[in-house]
């Protein structure tokens, strides 16, 4: 119980991490870190074979793959300025506010028709033929809804490191900032006293 406890504190630290990170990489290290505690929670639960679904596919190959995007979006820096999509904050905050409801809702109100001690000891064991007739058949909609879910999560990503097209070769990004008098008059002086020293040195070299 104490390592059950220990365990769902750090993961809850990881995700605040996560949220709140400036940094992508920071961001997804704190991804990692809660990834791991939840694979911790499911052996604590003797859900072996869940608990090396966790470690194997979500904190090993996926956070790869999400590290890799950020080096290649150079999304490494800390986010400074506005953001790049409008209201973006609004419509998260908006969001978060509906699930959270939502989940309080489903809290109180959702009856699972099947015992859950029942449930529970068929998955005792943790093998992988009883989580996947459990997983594709009385948890098919959940599933194919977080494989929705981390599809839009990766379209908000890239969406929100976005850059602006660049302009074709041979174009410069702007145009050259016009001249103003004051620098026109600098350049020509500049150039009429680099004449008149070289017209005193030649009639120098002359007399001489």
């Amino acid at each position: 119980m104490i390592a059950f406890i220990l365990l769902a504190v750090l993961a809850i630290v990881g995700g605040v991490v996560t949220i709140g990170a400036r940094n992508a990489v920071h961001a997804a290290l704190g991804l990692v870190s809660t990834l791991l505690m939840v694979a911790g929670l499911f052996a604590t639960m003797n859900a072996s074979f869940l608990a090396a679904t966790q470690v194997i596919v979500y904190a090993g190959a996926i956070m790869v793959l999400f590290l890799f995007v950020i080096m290649l979006l150079n999304a490494n820096a800390p986010i400074t300025g506005q953001d790049p999509v409008p209201f973006v904050r609004e419509i998260g905050g908006i969001g978060a506010a509906l699930l959270a409801g939502a989940f309080v809702v489903l809290a109180f109100s959702y009856k699972d028709p099947v015992n859950l001690a029942e449930r529970a000891g068929q998955l005792q064991d943790g093998s992988a033929a009883n989580v996947g007739v459990t997983l594709l058949t009385r948890f098919l909609f959940p599933f194919e809804a977080v494989s929705i879910l981390l599809l839009v999560a990766i379209v908000g990503a890239i969406a929100l490191v976005q850059r602006p097209e660049s302009e074709p070769d041979g174009q410069p990004d702007s145009e050259p900032e016009a001249a103003t008098p004051s620098v026109l008059v600098e350049a020509r002086s500049a150039a009429l006293a680099s004449q008149s020293q070289q017209a005193q040195r030649q009639q120098e070299e002359v007399r001489a």
